[in-house]
């Protein structure tokens, strides 16, 4: 059994600063991991492998070694390279038969023709071979030994498995989360053991053992038994792409995100069409309503667009040059409507590294929604991810479901540089609100001063979902948000539904900043986790 760093990591602030290293996580265990590789001699790359692996085992209805992964990291050097780890549509997707199942041009969230190739474990490989410091299996040793020997149930487990019982009907999660028929409660121990000997392999094996080896084999033989058309030449064509970042600068900061089929270009539209229209970026200050309103319009830019990029018809760059821009502030300047939106839904891990040797890591990893595609492999223990949901079925659109093609992708990893230097990394769960997330902890920290502890804990309102007969979006509003801020919004047009004070639903945001003085992190106190710095 391993021993946390900590003598009880069940207690872990939000926030935390260093002089040599900086960790945030959603799991007190995940953060805990990455502090002991940091101890051990590991840099900001091994830490948050240790935590993403970690993670994989103890927050398996958000992520796991059946999901997708994308990653900025900034080496030693300097250099920053985006990983892009999404995984491909199976050869044998066939558009006109889920059309046909359906009978509508929305892919089904849930069951076998939601599932593509897994991309995470590559994205692991492709992290380590940056500049990892420790061997590639010691990186598992905390996610064999949970699996293997428990771990408790974290309270967002538990709430997810008491919302979904339906989710016992697969029998391989049924007999993992709902033993006896109920589930498990919070505080219970969880094991895993056809997960634990699929992390052995993969520690032994490396990303080999998933996509051209026994596991893979396994995994694909049980998931044709549930109808999910993956083959093992699916998985065995699966690579990492290893990527330039796409740049744009917000005020004195330069920014970096993940090229599509990632949705990061959306955060730097936003914060571009913030400083062009010359508004006050508070979240809560006067101009809140045309905050919403831009981003309301970058969300249907991005559901117009964004694709696998071999099939986007606007080259990413052209979707961040003046004229694309202004024609978005003009929608916004006129409050045009500003199309149907997607709900930020969405169940994923962000985590963030950095040490004062120059590396960091901002980190996201996804199985989409709670447990993906609701089918757990039983031979393998993998939890299949649901990122087919990404693709539409409307004919003819770059994002058409296609064998092959990667889909649509919520997850965005950011960095800040400032004059030269790192400045923040940041990231945050939360589906298609990602990036409106991200900008308004980018937003408190560099234009309102706020620390990363109080950007990404301060009360939040997120552009939800919009009914495609009504003119009037939905602001999904934090029980905090305060009163004036409210009636700018609804003054503005907007529905406002309230939610709880530091509900889950409004995402999961982590931050490390760099100071002169070292390292300081903050993480969501929404989420299970929390920061540590050395």
């Amino acid at each position: 059994m391993v021993v946390p760093l900590l003598p009880d990591s069940t207690v872990m602030d939000t926030s935390a600063a260093g002089s040599r290293w900086a960790i945030a996580t959603p799991h007190t265990l995940a953060t805990d991991a990455g502090a002991e590789a940091f101890e051990r001699g590991g840099n900001a790359i091994d830490a948050a492998l240790a935590a993403a692996t970690t993670l994989a085992v103890v927050y398996p209805h958000m992520c796991g070694v059946g999901g997708d992964l994308f990653a900025l990291i900034q080496r030693d050097d300097g250099a920053v390279t985006a990983v892009n780890s999404s995984g491909r549509a199976p050869a044998a997707a066939d558009a006109d038969l889920v059309r046909g199942l359906t009978g509508g041009h929305v892919m089904p969230a849930r069951g076998p023709y939601a599932v593509t190739v897994p991309g995470a474990i590559a994205g692991w490989r492709a992290l380590h071979d940056q500049g990892g410091a420790l061997e590639w299996r010691t990186a598992f040793d905390r996610a064999r030994s949970y699996a293997r020997d428990g771990a408790p149930v974290a309270p967002g487990l538990a709430v997810q498995l008491a919302a979904e019982p339906t989710l016992a009907s697969d029998p391989g999660i049924g007999s993992v989360f709902f033993p006896d028929g109920s589930a498990l409660a919070e505080g219970a121990t969880l094991g895993q053991p056809a997960l634990a000997a699929t992390l052995d392999a993969i520690a032994v094996e490396g990303s080999d053992a998933l996509y051209r080896g026994e596991v893979g084999r396994r995994f694909a033989a049980g998931l044709a038994q549930a109808g999910v058309p993956i083959a093992p030449g699916d998985l065995e064509a699966h690579r990492a792409d290893l990527l330039p970042p796409l740049r744009s600068r917000y005020r004195a900061l330069d920014l970096s995100v993940v090229p599509p089929n990632s949705q990061g270009f959306v955060l730097l539209q936003i914060l571009a069409l913030v400083e062009r229209l010359g508004i006050d970026p508070d979240p809560f200050g006067p101009d809140a309503a045309v905050l919403a309103r831009i981003i309301a319009a970058t969300a249907a830019d991005r559901d117009r667009h964004l694709a696998d990029p071999d099939r986007m018809v606007v080259h990413p760059s052209g979707l961040l040059d003046d004229g694309h821009l202004a024609g978005l502030g003009d929608e916004v300047r006129a409050a045009a409507e500003p199309g149907t939106s997607r709900t930020p839904s969405g169940d994923t891990i962000a985590l963030v590294t950095a040490d004062t040797e120059g590396r960091a890591v901002s980190l996201i990893q996804s199985l989409f929604d709670g447990f993906g595609s609701g089918i757990l492999e039983p031979g393998t223990g993998i939890v299949a991810h649901d990122r087919g949901a990404g693709f539409t079925l409307e004919p003819g659109h770059p994002n058409e479901l296609r064998g092959g093609a990667r889909p649509a992708h919520t997850l965005m990893p950011a960095l800040a540089h400032r004059e030269g230097r790192l400045a923040a990394v940041t990231g945050t769960m939360g589906g298609y609100a990602q990036p409106q997330i991200n900008a308004m902890t980018l937003i408190r920290a560099f234009d309102l001063g706020m620390t990363p502890g109080e950007s990404v804990a301060a009360p939040r309102w997120l552009v939800n979902g919009m009914d495609p007969s009504s003119a009037r979006p939905e602001i999904l509003g934090e029980g905090d948000v305060p009163g004036s801020t409210v009636t700018t919004l609804r003054d503005g047009g907007f529905e406002v539904d309230t939610v709880g004070v530091r509900d889950g639903s409004v995402g999961h945001a982590h931050m490390i900043r760099l100071t002169d003085d070292g390292l300081v992190a903050g993480s969501d106190p929404r989420s299970d986790g929390g920061a540590l710095a050395g």
